[in-house]
């Protein structure tokens, strides 16, 4: 395959080449690519970004993708990187994150291998406890948690506060503040919705902030396990109410 053949392909899994864009440490658009491989451990194809920026390579997981062909994986992980909030579709001058200071917390929200994520996996792992990360509990749905016990149908979600609407730590911008709203309620809704789809298919869902203490956090992981095994009706745990 050519170099033009890549770049086509790239816009065409993007759904165009104005979709293909990231913005860097400076606020400028780069142009970014989906890169497949096949991970050694578990023989899945994983995703990624990749972009140039300051003379350097940027890279940025995005996770498994199941389809049955490249063509479809890379339109799968163009979703993923698009749903993470990483492509820019528009001119920082003339965006909706209008302000300097949103835009960098636009950027200090990772989507995935956050720092709590990374904290309850590895309590996890201690315990002795598998599981997969960054996986879709129901492959029809495009729904992934961040934690995810396939054998016992418990999936786990960190909620971020600022883009899950925590009423503790969210702090919405002044600038488009009825965008951001809109937004965040948004993405609100979709958790209930993937809750209910998720329950809907047998699976227990974990829901904890990402300020949750993570004894906390695993012990609730841990009572969805138990549930589970148990043979319980699937449920919806949450770490504290909304």
């Amino acid at each position: 395959m050519t170099r033009t053949d890549r770049k086509r392909e790239q816009d065409r899994a993007a759904g165009g080449h104005a979709k293909r864009f990231v913005s860097d440490e400076s606020g400028v658009k780069v142009p970014a690519t989906v890169v497949l491989t096949e991970s050694r451990r578990t023989g899945h194809v994983v995703a990624r970004l990749e972009w140039a920026a300051a003379g350097r390579r940027r890279r940025y997981s995005l996770g498994e993708v199941d389809h049955p062909t490249r063509s479809a994986n890379l339109r799968a992980a163009w979703l993923l990187a698009e749903e993470a909030g990483l492509l820019v579709a528009e001119e920082i001058g003339n965006s909706w994150a209008s302000s300097s200071g949103t835009r960098a917390s636009m950027r200090s929200n990772r989507a995935r291998d956050t720092k709590p994520e990374l904290r309850l996996r590895s309590s996890l792992h201690r315990e002795g406890l598998r599981f997969r990360v960054n996986a879709r509990p129901v492959a029809t749905l495009r729904r992934t948690a961040d934690v995810l016990f396939t054998k016992h149908k418990v999936a786990v979600f960190v909620d971020g506060c600022y883009w899950h609407g925590c009423s503790t730590h969210r702090s919405i911008p002044s600038t488009n503040r009825e965008f951001w709203v809109s937004k965040i309620e948004g993405n609100k809704s979709r958790d209930r919705e993937t809750d209910s789809l998720l329950v809907e298919h047998g699976w227990f869902v974990v829901r904890v902030w990402e300020h949750t203490p993570i004894d906390d956090a695993a012990a609730l992981v841990r009572l969805g396990l138990e549930e589970s095994k148990s043979k319980h009706a699937a449920r919806v745990l949450r770490a504290d109410v909304r």
